[in-house]
């Protein structure tokens, strides 16, 4: 095996055996199956960043089949299950590989934080293992090149989450008794309802071409027009329920608002972009007339979702609940990329997803910080937070102004692409979706000035002015301190994501043409 294969295979297979490890650990060693789950995760991250191939060849060309056809910069392919021609495929590229990334480092910054902080009443080691299980799931949905392989990562994930929801959630005292069992059914059930559709898009691809493998089926190859349109139909409701993308979203808000801290953010961070890249790999990738015929729709729903989406944040009370549903616009910007099929609609919807995970995962721990110290999420009674803790006010204006869009952080360069590829798509229909979205982009920027008005802003309100307001602790500076640092590297130097994705979305966005 090459050093790129290895670490191919580490990536995956340490929070495998790292899940494994700490689910051995016996129960009066929490703290120390804890610890050991960390460390898993920090190999895990190390293991991503050997990944990266810095010779320029992010996508390579394979004549032999078709012109079209790209390859990633590593590549591991095993027989499986040699009756069913089943095989073990992963592979990396520049646009699963910040994703990779992003979602090791999550993961690690997740682990770490319940070391330093007790996730309540039940083991922690044991909210540590379900976490790298998570890991294992969304890793492999990112590195599957094999269809089949694809859909069986993208299931491992529901389980563990519904465990972390239902066993840890919760932690609203306002909230009704099982809430967070409830929210979690809700989760599961949706998520079953897509995965019915994948499993039936998936077996309507390779029924028709013969091949469950990604890079050979890239470009619709083998594959009929009626069955790329109905495969893509298939796959794209089931993304849009994991992503989530409006209207099949209304399971997020429940989820978020109950889940534990670390689970909101492995939730928003890692798990949402399963749905987004799975649309462009997968149902783009392989169905691309499918993909042509249901951009204009594609376009709609996205600029409804980011109408809607912010809307509701406009009117929204609870802060876990606010963050959720501005996660239903923004994801609305990134379908809108997805939807022009251009170089600079993909680069958008790429570069929007890594921005979100970022900011979207900070924003969600400061979250839990504000509830761990006041015990409530309401809007109101958390004004004048900057009276009482002014630098963890700091952190959630810095984390609002990201999201929001401003130029220089993260945030802007995702939902500016989104609208640049709509406006140079060109024609009234797109034209007019364009400068709905930049309305929409002005809506954020409003809801997100409300939250902090009424958060941050003001006299300390009752709850805030009695409360102990204990410092921000040193595990909690670790946890953000990357986030922080990456959404302000990401905002002024966005080609440390756009400059790995240019060589394989020019190569798909040719191979989809």
């Amino acid at each position: 095996m090459t050093a790129g294969q290895v670490a191919l295979v580490a990536t995956l297979a340490l929070p495998a055996l790292g899940a494994a490890a700490v689910a051995l650990v016996p129960a009066r060693a929490d703290r120390a199956g804890r610890v050991l789950g960390t460390v898993f995760a920090a190999l895990a991250l190390v293991a991503s960043l050997l990944i990266y191939r810095p010779d320029g060849g992010w996508f390579g060309y394979a004549p032999a089949n078709r012109a079209s056809a790209v390859r990633p910069w590593h590549e591991l392919d095993l027989t499986w299950v040699p009756g069913l021609e089943l095989r073990f495929h992963l592979g990396v590229d520049g646009i699963s590989y910040p994703l990779v990334v992003l979602t090791t480092l999550l993961t690690l910054l997740c682990c770490a934080y319940t070391v330093g902080r007790s996730p309540g009443a039940r083991p922690g080691r044991t909210l540590v293992a379900l976490l790298l299980v998570i890991e294992v799931g969304v890793l492999g949905t990112f590195l599957a090149l094999d269809l089949v392989l694809f859909f069986l990562f993208f299931e491992v994930v529901l389980l563990p989450m519904y465990a972390v929801i239902a066993g840890w959630g919760g932690d609203d005292p306002r909230a009704e008794a099982g809430a967070h069992r409830a929210a979690a059914r809700k989760f599961v059930l949706y998520t079953l309802f897509g995965s019915v559709l994948m499993l039936v898009g998936v077996f309507t691809v390779v029924a028709a071409a013969g091949t469950a493998d990604i890079v050979a089926l890239t470009g619709g190859a083998g594959l009929s027009r009626p069955v790329q349109l109905a495969a893509f139909a298939l796959l794209a409701i089931a993304f849009a329920v994991k992503s989530p993308l409006w209207p099949l979203h209304t399971w997020l808000p429940d989820a978020h608002t109950q889940a534990p801290t670390v689970g909101s953010v492995m939730l928003a961070g890692v798990l949402l972009k399963m749905g987004t890249y799975g649309l462009i790999r997968v149902a783009v990738g392989v169905a691309p007339e499918g993909a042509r015929w249901a951009a204009p729709v594609l376009g709609v729903l996205a600029v409804a979702a980011i109408i809607v989406g912010a809307l509701v944040c406009l009117a929204q009370t609870e802060l876990k609940r606010l963050i959720a549903y501005s996660s239903v616009g923004h994801m609305g910007f990134v379908l809108l990329g997805v939807a022009t099929l251009t170089a600079t609609g993909l680069q958008a919807a790429l570069i929007g997803n890594i921005a979100h995970g970022v900011i979207t995962g900070l924003l969600f721990f400061l979250a839990g910080a504000i509830k761990d110290r006041f015990h409530t999420g309401a809007l109101d009674d958390l004004g004048g937070l900057r009276e009482r803790m002014p630098a963890l006010s700091g952190l959630l204006g810095y984390a609002a102004i990201a999201s929001l869009g401003l130029p220089g952080l993260a945030g802007f360069w995702g939902e500016a692409f989104a609208v640049v590829a709509a406006l140079r798509r060109g024609g009234p229909l797109w034209t007019t979706l364009a400068v709905i979205a930049a309305v929409g982009g002005a809506l954020t920027a409003a809801y997100f000035l409300r939250l902090l008005r009424r958060v941050t802003h003001g006299p300390a309100s009752p709850v805030v002015a009695g409360a102990g307001g204990a410092p921000i602790a040193g595990v909690e500076l670790a946890a953000w301190a990357p986030l922080v640092v990456l959404a302000l590297a990401v905002g002024l130097v966005p080609t440390l994501v756009l400059g790995l994705a240019q060589g394989p979305v020019g190569a798909l966005v040719e191979a989809v043409r």
